[in-house]
């Protein structure tokens, strides 16, 4: 399972790295994409640090945090900011939501989510 961790904190770090590119070239709606897959991925691996199973196959963060007994560990703080990500997931795929998604994302927004998500990601890494 040490290498399946391994692979999720990978990617985890690869998607954060990725929303920073993606705010400097001001492509916001991706900034918050690429926010919840960081997210969605460290919980994976925290998921396979705990058990000897593949990591659900799910993109819902409260759903992740809940099988990889996160959920009660979180602050007030940390499960609003899940909050905050879920819908940057999916609605940002669909044409319908995707335009209410991108008004709702700015530059001062986009630097707070990555702060938040560096910040939520880390506090995880530290479970690790």
């Amino acid at each position: 399972m040490i290498d399946k961790v391994k692979y999720w904190v990978e990617l985890s770090d690869y998607d954060l790295e990725t929303a920073k590119a993606m705010l400097s070239s001001k492509r916001y709606l991706y900034v918050g994409f690429m926010c919840h897959q960081t997210i969605e991925k460290i919980f994976k691996a925290y998921y396979n640090s705990l058990f000897q199973d593949t990591a659900p196959y799910s993109h819902s963060l409260a759903y992740l945090a809940k099988k990889s007994s996160l959920l009660e560990q979180l602050s007030e703080a940390q499960k609003s900011f899940l909050d905050v990500l879920e819908p940057l997931n999916i609605e940002a795929r669909y044409p319908s939501h995707k335009e209410k998604v991108l008004q709702s994302l700015n530059e001062q927004k986009c630097h707070e989510l990555i702060e938040q998500t560096a910040l939520l990601q880390q506090w995880i890494k530290t479970k690790l």
